[in-house]
């Protein structure tokens, strides 16, 4: 049996990379078609990006290097991209015993590289500051699965990373879906998931609306699909659940995470491009509430304070319906 604070530990460690590696991502792309079109309202699209990811820009005009700034450097926030990491790091010293030693190792170099790739990054551009976290993201992704048993806190691990990247494919949607909804937006989107070559081969190169919403949404495969990352958590989490597998029984997190499966897997794709906000809202939530259940279930603790609802609600108000 697991000690509740190793497991939440683990996870908690799985979600601070998956955030950091998924903003990242969405910096990547934000940052370059600002710097490459000229027709983009920099000031508009830097607040829109901040507020999609939850963070609350000043009244100063915005930037990309306000931006970069504030959602990656920024060491007194633990929410920006070097904070996740230090407190993904910070996580894993207090579970040394139930990780690997190369995972401790990775995330340990991670964190002291940190320096040098903003200075790098401050000279050559945000790109290379971004590009290491991915990188170093992705180390630590293979390093799990290759080194870390796939016991009780592996499941804990895969179950805080899913939940992150279906809540990070959720804003990453919302972020497209409202500011534009050209072929050219649609694919700087599954750019910044990874997902452009598999899509391509998919639908032969078709990029529309649709298309694109049906892929991240209700792909069977593509690993960072809301629908593939919803069944990888609700897998591992019905893992960890001890209760007698009769009716009823299961956890309140486990039914919420297949309720959520269940609603979108059967859905028509154009009746999720026509309602796409309220069922990202209805997702995100459900994301929250899910963790808040673990929480309380597993680690037998209060309820995390995590994202804030900024971003989802602005575009719901402004975008939605």
């Amino acid at each position: 049996m697991m000690l509740a604070r190793n497991a939440d530990s683990l996870y908690w460690i799985g979600r601070y990379v998956e955030r950091a590696d998924d903003i990242a991502r969405i910096l990547d792309v934000a940052v370059q078609q600002m710097l490459e079109d000229a027709t983009v309202d920099t000031d508009s699209m830097v607040r829109h990006v901040m507020a999609i990811l939850g963070f609350t820009p000043d009244d100063k005009p915005q930037s990309v290097w306000s931006l970069v700034d504030k959602v990656g450097y920024d060491r007194d926030s633990t929410e920006s991209i070097v904070g996740l990491i230090e407190t993904a790091r910070e996580n894993a010293r207090g579970a040394r015993e139930v990780i690997s030693s190369e995972m401790w190792e990775c995330l340990n170099a991670t964190y002291m590289g940190l320096d040098e790739a903003e200075r790098r990054a401050r000279l050559l551009g945000p790109h290379a500051f971004l590009a290491h976290v991915k990188e170093r993201a992705a180390m630590f992704a293979g390093l799990t699965d290759a080194t870390l048993s796939h016991d009780d806190g592996y499941s804990y691990l895969i179950v805080g990373r899913s939940i992150e990247r279906v809540d990070m494919t959720v804003r990453l949607l919302m972020s497209r879906s409202a500011y534009r909804r050209d072929a050219l937006s649609w694919m700087s989107l599954l750019v910044a998931a990874g997902g452009q070559d598999t899509y391509i081969r998919a639908y032969r190169g078709a990029v529309d609306t649709e298309n694109v919403v049906e892929f991240m949404m209700l792909d069977r495969l593509f690993p960072r699909s809301v629908f593939h990352s919803l069944g990888v958590a609700e897998k591992n989490l019905a893992e960890l659940d001890n209760r007698p597998d009769r009716v009823g029984s299961q956890s309140t997190a486990l039914t919420l995470l297949g309720r959520a499966r269940s609603s979108i897997e059967f859905i028509d794709r154009a009746e999720i491009v026509r309602n796409l906000p309220a069922y990202l809202q209805d997702i995100h939530a459900t994301c929250r509430a899910v963790s808040e259940s673990i929480a309380e279930e597993h680690f037998h603790i209060e309820p995390y304070v995590t994202w804030t609802d900024t971003g989802l609600a602005y575009d719901v108000a402004e975008y939605g319906g």
